[in-house]
């Protein structure tokens, strides 16, 4: 039988030193459990930190220790349960001192196993950390604080980027501004927001690398939200590194300044806007003495011309100074154009068929080293313009365009529909939300700078050698888009060319058919006119032009005067009038006290300068005739005769409706659509004056090539065209007509009597003159 050897004094030594260390270590609880958990043996940190004495506590059960609510929790079992399965129980929790006071404890119990794996009871090792879990709790309570801190703030986007620029955190702030919620963008690169042409230029990256290098970017420009809509952003990206240097990532700060950047646009827009508004003022006012001035030259020239018949060389010489006032006056119609106080008379229109009957104009004025492309989009809305001072703006901005590319290039004009939204005219000051009719202009020249392109609308600002332009082509098309109701905008960059985007309010209205005028033999009459001018050498010129005439002849300074002369039984057939009138009685009330007296009193206005007494909205009031200065012999005497023939018109209408009342006029079945063609204006305003009394629809036009235009848009019933007009007859109309539409019924108009070959176009004669009862009967 083998017995173990008695132990051996140097293995009672090595136990005693061991229980030395452990008595003597003071800052840690160190002791002994029973396997019930009674405490059996207890060391100087037990003493130092738990207050009992070895008497006090050896024999007692060690869930003591505990709070009472982790005692009814029953956590004292479920300790020394734990590390009799698991080999090791750890935990920090709040334990209690002998006093009754509280420490938080680090605490480790390991179960004791003898050599027949009996358990003979526990080590228990316990720390006082309370000053360390005071640390740790503050610095979890700042960061908490912290964390709500960025997570409450609504008007940043903050939140962390990995080294390589993946999103890791996000804040509210983010998720409001960028629209994005946490769970949509974390692991995600934060160049998502970045736009598309930013992406390609790799900026996301610039601003990573320059925040790397440097330990900051910071940077303002466009970002996309999660809708695909853009804002104007303030940017910071800051490096963050951790105590060994080493760069764990990126803290961005994103502010969204669209606002403040919209508010200085439009504090800037505004003064702009006022600095243009008084250089108008300054503008139209000069426009208006500088007319006056135009117009006694050019009346004085015209009446020397004719008494100088003969003599060559002054006939020559005054024609020259004529040239000179006819580019004065455009020069001052495009001062007018700017202040906005030229008198416009807009129609319906489709500006597409205005840019087509233009093409072959524009080519020729550009040459042909410019490519011209025109681009018309289909279902292009109607506008309401004045097609003529449209054509003006086209054709300057063309040739403008044609001096930016000296070396050739290409012109595009482009139409189309547009819609301005809420969203776009917040950032204009003077342009409502709808739908408009857009005109781009876009050339591939010089392009103009920043600098350049804030002065481009300024009038008399050029970027032309001196004499080589007025700088007032742009300037005159702003006034003139404006003056219509419209929107005006300049997209320039150097050395990449121009577009200037011009906006015009849609009109559902139908389209009103332009007709090019005829000219006619400038005649005058017997009438009489009386001239009211303030300007005594424009009165006498005018009275001189219209004595020449033939006309009888009346003068005044003003209304006061012109008012006397009415009164004194003077009968006048026609008052022509300036707009701008010293005195308390304006032009307007002159005329309407004048008509009073005499009902029949025709009136026309001149004027240089309209201001607002018959124009409102930049446009003529109804009813209104105009004549602006400065003007030629020849369109005074075509003016005057206009207006006296239409009084005559007015009357045979009057006549015809009188006989219509007897007879009654075609019932809306019997109604026709009809095209009248006559190149004598008078006579074909006439026709359908009287067709209209007679309950029918009319359009007009003055030769068979605009004609057959219109045949080719428009449905027509009947065709009543003149025989002999100029260029294509009206016979060969009527052929061509009938062939491209065989149900349109023909009658043919001729003073000639019978015409040849009408039967065979099952086409009926009008003989002129008629009257009433031969149109009606033409027409059935």
């Amino acid at each position: 039988m083998t017995h173990k050897s008695a132990p051996q004094q140097g293995d009672f030594n090595a136990l005693r030193r061991i229980q030395l260390l452990v008595e003597k270590v003071a800052d840690y609880a160190i002791y002994m459990l029973s396997p019930e958990g009674v405490v059996t043996t207890w060391n100087a940190g037990a003493r130092r930190f738990k207050g009992y004495m070895d008497e006090e506590i050896i024999g007692q059960h060690f869930s003591r220790f505990y709070t009472p609510e982790d005692q009814l929790a029953g956590l004292p079992a479920k300790a020394l349960a734990t590390a009799i399965r698991e080999g090791k129980f750890e935990a920090e929790g709040w334990r209690v001192r002998k006093d009754g006071s509280r420490f938080w404890a680090s605490v480790v119990i390991d179960p004791i196993i003898d050599d027949a794996g009996t358990l003979v009871g526990f080590a228990k090792i316990t720390r006082d950390i309370t000053d360390k879990k005071r640390v740790k709790d503050a610095l979890r309570e700042t960061e908490e604080h912290f964390r709500l801190l960025v997570q409450s703030i609504v008007d940043y986007a903050i939140y962390m980027l990995s080294p390589s620029g993946e999103i890791t955190n996000w804040n509210a702030g983010a998720e409001r501004i960028k629209g994005y919620t946490a769970d949509e963008v974390i692991g995600t690169h934060f160049s998502r927001f970045y736009m598309e042409e930013d992406r390609a230029r790799g900026l996301p990256e610039m601003g990573l690398e320059t925040a790397r290098s440097t330990g900051r970017f910071d940077a303002e420009g466009w970002r996309l939200r999660k809708d695909g809509t853009k804002f104007y952003a303030s940017v910071v990206i800051d490096a963050v590194h951790n105590d060994d240097g080493k760069l764990i990532g990126f803290a961005k700060i994103t502010r969204d300044i669209s606002q403040r950047m919209q508010l200085e646009e439009t504090r800037a827009a505004l003064e702009h806007s006022h600095r243009l508004e008084s250089i108008g003022k300054l503008t139209g006012g000069v426009a208006h003495d500088f007319n006056n001035i135009l117009q006694v030259i050019g009346g004085n020239m015209q009446l020397l011309i004719n008494a100088v018949r003969g003599n060559e060389a002054a006939e020559r010489y005054a024609q020259t100074a004529l040239n000179a006032v006819e580019r004065g006056g455009k020069l001052s119609a495009q001062l007018l154009a700017f202040a906005r106080r030229q008198p416009l008379q807009p129609l319906v229109v489709n500006m597409g068929r205005v840019l087509r009957d233009m093409e072959e104009l524009l080519r020729r004025a550009l040459g042909e080293m410019i490519g011209v492309e025109t681009v018309v989009s289909g279902g292009l809305w109607n506008t309401q313009i004045d097609p003529h001072q449209l054509e003006n703006v086209i054709l300057n901005l063309a040739i403008n365009a044609r001096d930016a590319m000296p070396g050739g290039g290409k012109l595009t004009i482009e139409l189309g529909n547009s819609v301005l939204d809420d969203a776009y005219v917040t950032s204009t000051l003077d342009v409502p939300a709808g739908q408009y009719v857009m005109l781009a202009i876009t050339d591939t020249g010089t392009g103009m700078t920043k600098d350049v392109l804030k002065k481009a609308i300024e009038p008399f600002f050029t970027t032309k050698p001196e004499g080589q332009g007025t700088g007032l082509g742009l300037s005159m098309a702003f006034g003139f888009v404006k003056q219509s109701g419209g929107h005006f905008r300049i997209y320039s960059e150097l050395g990449h060319g121009t577009t200037i985007k011009m906006y015009f309010p849609r009109s559902h209205e139908g389209e009103e058919i332009i007709h090019a005028p005829i000219p006619t033999k400038v005649t005058g009459g017997t009438e009489t006119i009386l001239v009211v001018e303030d300007d005594l050498t424009v009165q006498q010129t005018v009275v001189e032009m219209l004595s020449s005439f033939g006309y009888n002849v009346f003068k005044a300074d003003n209304a006061e005067g012109a008012l006397a002369v009415l009164k004194a039984g003077v009968h006048c057939d026609l008052l022509f009038t300036d707009v701008v009138m010293p005195g308390s009685l304006k032009s307007t009330d002159l005329a309407k006290q004048a008509k009073a007296m005499l009902p029949a009193l025709e009136v026309l206005y001149t004027s240089g300068y309209t201001q607002n007494a018959i124009i409102h909205g930049g446009r003529l009031d109804p009813g209104v005739q105009l004549l602006s200065k400065p003007y030629r012999r020849e369109e005074l005497a075509m003016k005057v005769q206009q207006i006296l023939k239409g009084r005559e018109r007015q009357a045979q209408t009057h006549a015809a409706m009188t006989m219509l009342a007897e007879r009654g006029s075609a019932s809306q079945a019997d109604a026709r659509r009809i095209l009248v063609v006559e190149d004598n204006l008078d006579s074909q305003a006439m026709t359908c004056e009287l067709l209209q009394v007679l309950g029918h629809s009319t359009a007009s036009a003055a030769n068979a090539e605009d004609a057959l235009k219109i045949l080719a848009e428009q449905h027509f019933d009947i065709l009543l065209t003149d025989y002999q007009l100029p260029g294509m007859d009206g016979l060969t109309l009527a052929r061509k007509a009938k062939l491209e539409h065989p149900l349109l019924s023909i009658v043919l108009s001729s003073g000639y009597g019978n015409v040849a070959d009408a039967p065979e176009l099952g086409a009926k004669i009008l003989k002129k003159p008629f009257d009433l009862a031969s149109l009606q009967k033409a027409i059935k």
